[in-house]
């Protein structure tokens, strides 16, 4: 009879440990599956980045449980519009019933990528840069024309249009800095871990673009400096304070047609004109129209819009770096703290990321990654001084209406980022030239989709499997569960024992 009751409060004590150990293991499944669990569904977000020289469509994705966390955005797809950028729509019917084509061929392809019950949560953004803040100065009618006429477009899609607007270059900079640190996963969440190993956050890069009309750098510095190019911003919890200046009609194209320009005015003989930034063995007719078509260079009263020109490759190094240097005002800096044309800019430094046409530039000159500046430099007039069809040969990924710019692009990005920004042969190792970075692009329009749709919170957030009241009273369930369990225990051993 007592080894009955022994097996008994034997078998008794065995099952309520196991009792014990599934509380204790609920408790932490609960625990691991609050903080760890997420929903395998993905969100996704389009971008039109409508530049000087052509329009491209950007369509992202992302874990939808890990909204508001760094670094977890993908590009899907990238989608180039044919034709022209949309600041030159509006002056030929027929050009611009190819861009409407293509804009709306890109618009299909976006969708195929987009389960179809997700096409109307998705929000789409056009934003248009330089080309059309030159246009909006020189012709505000025509370009208020264009927007409404892309918002019409954008809004017959089967997406969630927001808006279509021209950004200012401060805001090009600063989303294009947002985009480069988001993606490197650079922006810290704020946590109590993070709060006491990094109170002031990451390190960041700092940001530089080279578009078509214009050129933007962007970089954090200290709290304390103040003015109209600095941005106080707070991200995930941590606050930045951003320098973000853009020089408009000093992107690759505009001040390409300036080099051009200072050429013509100094030639005696336009029907035949030697190009020290040209290559040998290379020549090119252009019109006055193709040169003097934008703000950034005026006409001359002597020439008219059906003007020929005939340019002749003839390579030189020290006058084709003359030649650009022309385009910047040093002279006009009265403090030390300055880059050009009068631009009040503090000391660079930290890494930064160069892209778009800096990227393009170093790849033309074979260059890769990181770099040093006298290594830059000889670069450089290596390739302006091979011959064209050489060029042809040992660069067949570059069109010939591209590669016979990068002599001279070559020689603006130099004096760009040395003489301009003040890049010294310490700093300029630290400057990756990169175009991608985990098969996403690096430019303004991720940074852009990310500030619109709030999806980067000025606090650290959690989004949880669980509300708060349905997590707290799992818990108290279970943990109920495991007092009640060790005492009925304690009360068979005492039972057992006496």
């Amino acid at each position: 009879m007592a080894s009955k009751r022994k097996v008994g409060s034997q078998c008794r004590a065995f099952w309520v440990s196991v009792l014990l150990l599934a509380s204790i293991s609920a408790i932490v499944a609960i625990a691991v599956i609050q903080d760890r669990w997420r929903e395998k569904e993905y969100k996704y977000g389009i971008v039109v980045d409508s530049g000087s020289s052509r329009s491209s469509v950007y369509l992202y994705s992302w874990p939808g449980d890990k909204q508001n966390q760094t670094g977890v955005v993908t590009q899907v797809i990238n989608c180039r519009v044919a034709g022209k950028g949309i600041s030159d729509m509006k002056v030929e019917e027929k050009a611009d019933l190819a861009s409407w084509e293509s804009f709306r061929v890109c618009m299909k392809n976006i969708s195929r990528e987009i389960p179809a019950h997700k096409h109307q949560t998705t929000p789409l953004y056009l934003g248009a840069t330089a080309g059309m803040r030159l246009l909006h100065e020189t012709d505000q009618k025509r370009s208020d024309e264009i927007l409404q006429s892309l918002r019409e477009f954008l809004g017959a899609q089967p997406f969630k249009f927001e808006d279509a607007s021209i950004l200012t270059g401060q805001e090009e900079g600063l989303y294009g800095w947002v985009t480069a640190n988001y993606l490197k996963g650079n922006f810290l969440e704020r946590n109590l871990w993070n709060t006491l190993v990094r109170p002031s956050g990451a390190q960041t890069v700092g940001s530089m673009d080279l578009g078509g009309a214009s050129t933007q750098l962007a970089f954090a510095v200290d709290r304390e400096l103040k003015g109209e190019d600095y941005l106080p911003i707070r991200l995930y919890g941590y606050d930045y304070n951003i320098y973000s200046h853009s020089y408009l009609c000093y992107g690759k194209n505009e001040a390409e047609k300036q080099i051009l320009d200072s050429i013509i005015q100094a030639s005696t003989d336009l029907s035949y004109i030697l190009n020290p930034c040209y290559p040998e063995g290379f020549n090119v007719t252009l019109r006055a129209s193709d040169i003097y078509n934008s703000p950034c260079t005026k006409r001359p009263a002597n020439l008219t819009s059906d003007q020929e020109f005939f340019f002749v490759g003839a390579p030189d190094t020290d006058k084709c770096g003359q030649r650009v240097r022309t385009l910047f005002d040093f002279q006009k800096c009265t403090q030390e703290d300055c880059s050009f044309n009068g631009v009040q800019q503090p000391p660079v430094k930290g890494a930064f990321m160069a892209y778009a046409g800096f990227f393009f530039t170093a790849r033309a000159l074979l260059l890769n990654g990181s770099s040093e500046l006298d290594q830059f430099n000889s670069s450089l007039r290596e390739f302006c001084h091979t011959h064209w069809s050489n060029l042809q040969v040992s660069r067949p990924w570059i069109s010939a209406r591209y590669l016979r710019t990068y002599c001279y692009s070559a020689h603006y990005v130099f004096t760009l980022l040395a003489h301009g920004y003040k890049f010294n042969s310490d700093s300029w190792k630290h400057i990756t030239f990169q175009e991608k970075i985990k098969n996403t692009s690096v430019g303004w329009s991720l940074g852009y989709m990310l500030g619109m749709s709030n999806s980067i919170p000025s606090e650290a957030m959690e989004v949880l499997p669980m509300s708060s009241p349905l997590f707290a009273g799992l818990i108290f369930l279970f943990s109920a569960l495991i007092i009640v369990t060790v005492v009925f225990l304690f009360i068979m051993l005492i039972r057992t024992c006496y």
